[in-house]
């Protein structure tokens, strides 16, 4: 059996401070929210709250442009607010995870104000600086994230900076050995101040290739629908060889403190994301598994997913699976409202650590953002692609009246229409609603070691049905899942007791459309 550590077994619950709840009044999320919100959260049953990054910020990316690595944005509150967020959390027993942002800084940032101050500056080598093509122009084909070239001129010093993401965030040198210890310094201060662990922002792109070369053209690129990016593989701007010691070092600085976390924000193939577990398991405790993400809502599928990565994982290493985040569509936007009562039973009853985003419990949907209240420079930048993230970043839906219990004030973006029974205090009388089914989940993780950290086994699949089994020493427990509206018969009987149904504890027989049951399997012999 693996030893038990609180982000093995627990459940993390990711919070974007902008969205979650406002204590002031001025339509933005801040820490004395959070904090206020604590006991919801450890009501709710999840162990470990993930916080978007709350550092000093001119808030070009919201946050991301990350302006001073060792305080807290104003817009947010002050060290004090974070300090006491920290004590709160820890006293109701809840770890409390921050974003880390390693790859790139704001331009305010004091070292590159500094280092763009003139080729000589003792700073000039933290970021990192080309001279032109030699016909003129940038010196590679790199291109940003967020559309267009990676390399912003500075007319000041006659060389081009790379910024993988806006040119508001140059790219931090991470060859420079100056720099590691710098950021492996700043993680230590929140570490000393209680912070349980970090989810490292885009860990595979720190490193880029040396000699700058070209990346190749991909040829899966479709003009006009694909982001700009795509346009060619990004083989020398992520996931370099030379990354994984960087990542070790990350959690050789975790390591130096009693049971934290270090967690790697991945977008690669499953052979490249179960990499970052590292040689000896030195690498990211969790190296984030998004493939859920993308993957069709199909049941042979997700089974055969479940098994190439159980597979693929390294001895020792230990699973996670994510359905939601602050840069990709809701689940119930993807999967529809019934199916995401299924997709709420298949992410807690996985091995592996689930990842819960706010506002997932109670069924939140994407909400459309009218051209003039775009925020998201990414939607700015390619606007008409359908690339924007402001509409999975809306405000939680906390009571059914105006501000929705999120503020008091006008909210940064519009909290959606449907907020009459999209909210926690009408789903809390309702046994009925999405919330307490998933407190009902969390509630049967927590009491049985078979669905916190048991085996798993894929017992059937078909296109209509997943069925797996959770077991650990004498107790085991079989999940079955239809993935369709239409009853379907599971591909193995469901023999033993059924503990949950989101159709109703007596639910026997044939899966009903949109069902998932767990089952307690009989005792052997």
């Amino acid at each position: 059996m693996t030893e038990r550590v609180w982000w093995r077994d627990g459940v993390v619950y990711q919070v974007y401070p902008r969205s979650f709840a406002d204590a002031n009044g001025d339509g933005i999320g801040d820490l004395e929210g959070i904090r206020g919100k604590l006991p919801y959260l450890a009501g709710l049953g999840v162990d470990a709250v993930w916080i978007s990054p709350v550092f000093p910020s001119p808030m070009a990316d919201f946050g991301y442009d990350v302006s001073d690595y060792r305080g807290i944005d104003p817009l947010f509150g002050d060290i004090d607010a974070m300090d006491a967020l920290l004590a709160d959390a820890h006293a109701l027993g809840l770890r409390v995870i921050l974003d880390f942002v390693p790859n790139h800084s704001s331009d305010e940032h004091p070292w590159f104000r500094e280092s763009r101050r003139s080729r000589d500056s003792a700073f000039r080598d933290w970021y990192i600086w080309r001279d032109p093509a030699p016909g003129g122009g940038p010196p590679n084909n790199w291109l940003s994230n967020f559309g267009g070239s990676a390399w912003a001129f500075d007319e000041a010093t006659g060389q081009y900076y790379l910024h993988l993401f806006l040119d508001r965030q140059p790219d931090l040198n991470w060859r420079n050995p100056v720099v590691r210890e710098a950021m492996y310094d700043a993680m230590r201060f929140w570490l000393r101040r209680g912070v349980d662990g970090f989810r490292v922002d885009v860990i595979y792109h720190v490193l880029k290739d040396a000699a700058f070369r070209d990346n190749p053209p991909n040829p899966a690129y479709r003009e006009g629908v694909d982001a700009t990016a795509n346009r060619f593989l990004p083989t020398h701007i992520a996931d370099l060889p030379e990354t994984q010691g960087i990542v070790a070092a990350m959690r050789a600085v975790v390591d130096e403190f009693p049971e934290r976390v270090l967690i790697g924000e991945l977008y690669l193939p499953l052979e490249r994301i179960v990499a970052y577990y590292g040689e000896d398991l030195k690498g990211a405790n969790l190296p984030f598994n998004f493939l859920l993400i993308g993957a069709p809502w199909d049941a042979s599928f997700i089974g055969g997913l479940i098994e190439r990565y159980e597979a693929a994982l390294p001895k020792g290493g230990w699973p996670n699976w994510v359905l939601g985040n602050h840069d990709k569509p809701r689940l119930a936007t993807r999967v529809g409202d019934a199916q995401a009562r299924v997709a709420a039973v298949l992410l807690l009853t996985l091995r592996g650590t689930p990842t819960m985003y706010y506002g997932d419990e109670i069924g939140m949907r994407d909400i459309a953002i009218p051209a003039a209240d775009v925020r998201d420079p990414f939607e700015r930048n390619e606007p008409g692609k359908g690339l924007g993230r402001d509409p999975q970043r809306t405000p939680m839906r906390w009571f059914p009246r105006e501000g929705a219990g999120f503020t008091r004030g006008i909210p940064w973006l519009p909290i959606g229409g449907d907020v009459a029974a999209i909210n926690v205090e009408s789903q809390e009388g309702d046994p009925g609603s999405l919330l307490w089914l998933y407190r009902q989940l969390l509630v049967l993780r927590r009491a049985h070691p078979a669905l916190s950290h048991g085996a798993v086994q894929v017992l059937g699949c078909s296109h209509a049905v997943l069925v797996y089994a959770r077991t650990e020493g004498d107790e085991r427990f079989i999940v079955a899942l239809n993935f369709t509206h239409a009853a379907a018969e599971p591909p193995v009987p469901l023999v033993g007791e059924v503990v949950l149904s989101t159709h109703g504890a007596g639910a026997r027989g044939p899966l009903e459309g949109d069902e998932a049951r767990i089952v307690r399997a009989p005792a052997a012999g």
